[in-house]
């Protein structure tokens, strides 16, 4: 009964475990599950990797990025990142564009950049990011706006910039860029803008850039360009803006090709180490602005009269002679003429100012001071808003001049100005983030306007009241606004010249509607993106846009929450699962080792009882085996030393230490016979000789196994035996 109660009780202790280790693997399955489904990403795993990698190589102290750590890159509103609305052929979303403008991110662009290859807008406008750019920008062949603008990036331009087939915009002005432009940018066919100026790039313009069928805008000014400024480009058949200032072209000639560029608006070459005369340019039809400015150009101003486009000219600083031609009259919209500190003499003609009639919001300066100027040719009486500067001239010895030589500022243009107007609405003002629209028809309309921080960077003007009103009408046009939603704030003049500007853009009022005093969201993302798109569409007279902020605040906030998981999130939950996995094992191992204690202690009582008694069996001819030296005889019962089986159990062959083969009949579950039954059996089996029975060796009673260890026939079983004298005899 002892053996029966304790193979029963192991047994049990099999069947309690095997239920535990069932439970466990079915609450892993279900865990492993929601592991999956919790960090399993609707992108593709080289774009998550290449997202950690961006946000691990940038320093972000103001925690601008922090939800990048949890929730999906596209469902979860992570900050900056805009994915396609629908999967791609492999089944995932793609990141659209990468936008993290002015984020006092710093550090550095990781070249996992390069494994977004589904992105189209790459913007890290107006941080502190250093290090170089990444080359393997070169890989997002869908890439259309390259924006790092603003930044402290250094190195040179890589090579593989150049072979983006679909790049519309390249901006990297204001950085630190070293070393010369690639030949390789002359494969951009479908580039519009090179926005560089303002940098360290050095050496020769490439010619090569004149194959260039797309590029409108060139601005390369404020380098280490040196060399000689390509005649080729003027084969560029688009191109509007040239403006290369404030580099050192050695004092190589304006090429006279550049007279026939059809298309140019502007032409800025100011402070550029040019020589020679200056070309005729008066073929160039629609021409606006024109600075030629603080060279070494020499001899006559050519006699042809410039587009009626023109607003500015500028020819300060140079070596110019001969006379001021009359064709600078009749050009019904110039702002500025600005020709000092040359060695122009003779009569100043009076028409070229007589000939203006302004409004009240144009100004007209002319400036020649500084020349051997003698004479006015005409009235000397000066319209209303022009102001004409002589100082510098014989002409100034006359009594007569003072009103044309006194002393004037340097500055002509505006340094900041305010066009808030003033309502007479109630005293009390707006809640806090709201204010009176002043351009709204509804009189004291409290409202929450997005402030946008603009700049225009290459305009073709002066003055830009005079150009307030189109102004309006362009932006509002080209957001799809009313023209009465716009308010500029405040405009200042920058170097370059840059226009910057502060604008407001309020909400529509409508009586209607209860939330008549805010924009809703979507049309918040709607501007927004107009913005960063650059979506609106270039104007000539105002030339190309920068976005420098767009302030969300206020009722704006949260137009682009933080990620928000309602209810138990699905690591939440896998965590409850794996907590609950954790305190199953827990309480499994507690009662497995109750149960183990429990057995052994029995287990050990009828070890030394077994041991006991088989001690005191003392039978002539047959041992008692360990357990251990039964495995080694069997390989460990390996199924290829078995050689039969019964009701009892199995019987294996086994080699004893000294060389006896034997036969092993071990008793399987179920056959186990309880100690005083098994040790009588012994004594039984050892008292049988006969030449037909095998004889007993041994046997083994220990660790819960009863085996008979018999002699070893050879020549296979009885049956065997019997079966093969039937067929001899047959």
């Amino acid at each position: 009964m002892g053996l029966a109660f304790e193979l029963f009780c192991y047994s049990f202790f099999l069947v309690i475990n095997f239920a535990f280790a069932q439970f466990y693997f079915l609450c892993y399955k279900v865990y492993s599950l929601l592991v999956l489904l919790s960090s399993s990403w609707s992108i593709d795993d080289g774009s998550m990797s290449a997202l950690r990698s961006i946000k691990k190589s940038l320093v972000d102290d103001y925690s601008k990025l922090s939800n990048w750590n949890r929730g999906d890159p596209c469902t979860s509103n992570w900050t900056g990142v805009l994915c396609f609305n629908t999967t791609m052929d492999d089944g995932y979303l793609h990141l659209r564009e990468l936008q993290l403008l002015n984020l006092n991110l710093s550090g550095n662009l990781s070249p996992e950049i390069g494994r977004l290859s589904y992105l189209t807008i790459l913007d890290f406008m107006w941080n502190k990011i250093s290090g170089s750019i990444p080359k393997e920008i070169g890989n997002i062949k869908s890439l259309e706006l390259l924006l790092l603008n603003g930044n402290e990036l250094t190195g040179s331009l890589p090579e593989e910039l150049g072979y983006l087939p679909k790049l519309d915009r390249i901006q990297i002005d204001q950085n630190y860029i070293s070393g010369p432009l690639p030949k390789s940018f002359a494969n951009l066919n479908k580039t519009k803008h090179f926005h560089m100026n303002n940098n360290s790039i050095s050496g020769q313009i490439p010619p090569e850039l004149s194959r260039l069928p797309s590029l409108v805008h060139m601005l390369l000014d404020n380098n280490n360009l040196t060399g000689y400024l390509p005649p080729e480009l003027s084969e560029l058949p688009k191109l509007l803006i040239l403006q290369l200032d404030n580099n050192n072209f050695e004092g190589t000639t304006i090429p006279a090709s550049y007279s026939n560029m059809s298309k140019l608006l502007k032409l800025s070459l100011r402070n550029c180490s040019l020589q020679g005369p200056m070309p005729d340019l008066s073929r160039i039809p629609n021409l606006g602005y024109l600075d030629l400015s603080s060279n070494q150009l020499n001899g006559s101003i050519p006699p042809g009269r410039l587009s009626l486009n023109i607003t500015t000219i500028k020819l300060s600083n140079n070596k110019l002679t001969g006379t001021i031609p009359s064709n600078f009259s009749g050009l019904p919209r110039l702002q500025r003429l600005f020709i000092a500190n040359n060695s122009l003499s003779g009569s100043i003609p009076s028409s070229i100012w007589q000939s203006r009639t302004l409004n009240a919001t144009e100004t007209f300066i002319l400036d020649f001071q500084n020349n051997n100027l003698t004479n006015i040719s005409g009235s000397f009486n000066i319209p209303p808003n022009v102001t004409v500067r002589l100082r510098g001239n014989p002409f100034c010895l006359n009594t007569n001049a003072e009103q044309f030589c006194g002393s004037h500022s340097d500055d002509d243009n505006e340094i900041d100005r305010s066009t808030n107007s003033t309502l007479d609405c109630r005293a009390q003002s707006c809640p806090t983030d709201y204010e009176y629209s002043p351009t709204s028809p509804i009189r004291c309309f409290c409202a929450a306007p997005l402030l946008v921080g603009y700049r225009l960077k290459s305009p073709g003007l002066s003055y830009f009241p005079a150009y307030k009103n189109l102004f309006e009408e362009y932006m509002t046009s080209g957001l799809k606004l009313n023209l009465y939603q716009l308010d500029i704030d405040s405009f200042r003049w920058e170097k370059g010249p840059r226009l910057r500007m502060d604008l407001k853009f309020f909400p529509v009022y409508d009586n209607s509607s209860g939330n008549s005093y805010v924009f809703n969201a979507s049309e918040v993302r709607r501007i927004r993106s107009m913005f960063t798109g650059w979506n609106i569409p270039d104007s000539d007279i105002f030339g190309p846009y920068e976005l420098i902020n767009f302030t969300l605040q206020g009722p704006y906030r949260d137009v682009f929450p933080p990620s928000r998981n309602s209810g138990i999130s699905k690591a939440a939950l896998a965590g409850i699962i794996l907590g609950a996995i954790a305190g199953a094992v827990t309480i499994s191992a507690i009662v497995s080792l109750l149960i183990v204690r429990a057995h052994m202690k029995n287990y050990h009582a009828i070890s030394r009882r077994r041991h006991s008694s088989k001690t005191s069996i003392k039978i002539d001819g047959v041992r008692s085996f360990t357990y251990g030296e039964m495995a080694l005889a069997t390989n460990n019962f390996n199924s290829s030393t078995q050689i039969g089986q019964g009701g009892y159990g199995k019987v294996y062959k086994g080699i004893l230490p000294d060389g006896t083969v034997v036969a092993v009949k071990r008793a399987q579950e179920g056959s186990l016979q309880g100690e005083k039954e098994f040790l009588t059996e012994i004594q039984f089996l050892s008292r049988l000789h006969h030449r037909n029975l095998v004889s007993l060796v041994g046997y083994c009673d220990e660790e819960g196994e009863q085996m008979l260890v018999y002699e070893f026939m050879s020549n296979g079983t009885l049956r065997d035996q019997l079966s093969d004298l039937q067929c001899r005899r047959l």
